[in-house]
């Protein structure tokens, strides 16, 4: 064999080594994508079981198990059918078919724990007791337990229905006095009002609505601002609120930045040009609102010949959208100025803002909704939204600098409120 033979061979060789190998990885990365999915699948698979298990203690019948399972396919593929069909926009569908199922979850959850406390309180007895009456079975479940079980089930599932019926519209003016040493004489006793996440698009009741720009006008605020996220995907889903939202007025004006979902990236449009005239839509309707929209840039708010400075920067979000240009957006203000930043996700906080070399004393941030469920009360603060941000409603300090997360005015996904309900946020700002 030559030498160019030879030499033709072993590149054959290595040319299928590489396709073979780029071929494995494409399996592999295919069978990694399906692995989560596989994952939860069984996780949902086994709670079901789980749950039927214990309803077969109270309901003797041998149509339970064919019927609990044939629902159990059905919402699971309804559920599946409508996220598919969600690119074109949140339809009555897609409300009804998510709400179902987030409820249906959720209730199946808080049964499966009673039951599994049930269950651990059997077999320590059964470990535990040396005797047991004549006739008695330890493996058989107690009815109390599957009782308590099927009570917290129904308690969660009519707590949903509290909070879609009642909870998104139930808004609390949450106050916060902060203490700066740098802050401008003129300034001590300043007060703003903050409002996040209206979702237009989410509204129903436009008279619930109302009874919250009632609330934003009676705090009397010098300043008023709005952390992004307007509508959910569409230009057009504030139209309506328009003559509402435009009742906001205050001394020193009202200010406004874009949210991820102001850009319309949830659905598909037609042509990107579409899409970019649906946001310079979404522009012009911030001025219709009397809202300066902040893009990048900053103002100067004059008192008493005393300053500060509100800027205010495009979305900028770990995850959703790296738009906002801090630096930017402080073109012309020195270090130490006193300075407050409108930027719609916290996570740009810890990212760019808390340890910017200039000084930015109070961040005003959104984004989070508190995930709109969640506990805080007698001390305890908690929502499954802290698995996914550090900081996610109230206030944070750190590096002698504040931010302020609001929890949001509107609701977006899970039309109601748990325990984390609709804020408005009144600021006083104080000089030490």
């Amino acid at each position: 064999m030559s030498k160019n033979d030879l030499s033709k061979k072993l590149k054959s060789k290595v040319a299928g080594f590489k396709f073979n190998f780029a071929a494995c990885l494409f399996k592999m990365k295919r069978r990694s994508g399906l692995l989560p999915i596989l994952i939860v699948a069984l996780i949902f698979f086994i709670l079901n079981a789980y749950v039927l298990s214990g309803i077969k203690v109270v309901i003797h019948q041998e149509w339970l198990a064919p019927a609990f399972w044939v629902f159990i396919v059905g919402i699971t593929v309804a559920l599946v059918l409508a996220i598919t069909k969600m690119r074109k926009g949140i339809n009555q569908f897609f409300t009804i078919v998510t709400h179902a199922f987030l409820i249906m979850l959720a209730a199946e959850t808080v049964f499966a724990i009673f039951l599994f406390i049930g269950d651990l309180y059997r077999v320590a007895s059964s470990i535990t007791t040396n005797f047991q009456p004549q006739g008695y079975h330890m493996d058989e479940r107690s009815y109390y337990w599957v009782d308590v079980a099927l009570m917290m089930f129904g308690l969660t599932v009519l707590l949903f229905a509290f909070g879609i019926r009642n909870g998104k519209y139930a808004y609390r003016v949450i106050k916060h006095t902060l203490y700066f040493d740098d802050l401008p004489q003129s300034f001590d006793g300043f007060t703003l009002t903050q409002i996040s996440d209206i979702h237009a698009g989410s509204f129903t009741k436009p008279k619930e609505v109302q009874k919250g720009i009632d609330l934003i006008n009676a705090q009397k605020s010098d300043l008023f601002v709005f952390t992004g996220d307007l509508v959910n995907n569409a230009a057009s889903e504030i139209v309506p609120y328009i003559p509402l939202f435009s009742q906001i007025k205050v001394p020193f004006g009202q200010f406004s930045v874009l949210g991820n979902h102001d850009y319309g990236d949830y659905i598909k449009w037609p042509t990107e040009a579409d899409k970019i005239k649906n946001l310079n839509q979404l522009k012009a309707y911030h001025q219709e609102l009397g809202f300066k929209l902040l893009l990048d840039e900053h103002v100067v708010l004059e008192k008493n010949g005393e300053k500060i400075i509100l800027a205010g920067i495009e979305n900028w979000g770990v995850g959703f959208g790296e738009r906002g240009d801090l630096n930017r957006a402080l073109q012309h203000t020195a270090v130490n100025d006193f300075k407050i930043l409108l930027s719609h996700d916290p996570s740009h906080w810890d990212a760019q803002v808390k340890n910017h070399p200039s000084k930015i004393q109070l961040s005003l941030a959104g984004h989070t909704h508190g995930m709109q469920f969640g506990i805080e009360a007698f001390g305890i603060k908690w929502s499954p939204v802290k698995y996914r941000y550090k900081h996610w409603a109230g206030i944070k300090t750190e590096n002698n600098r504040y931010l302020n997360v609001n929890r949001g005015f509107g609701f977006l996904g899970f039309s109601g409120r748990i325990g984390i309900w609709p804020e408005i946020t009144v600021i006083e700002l104080k000089r030490k």
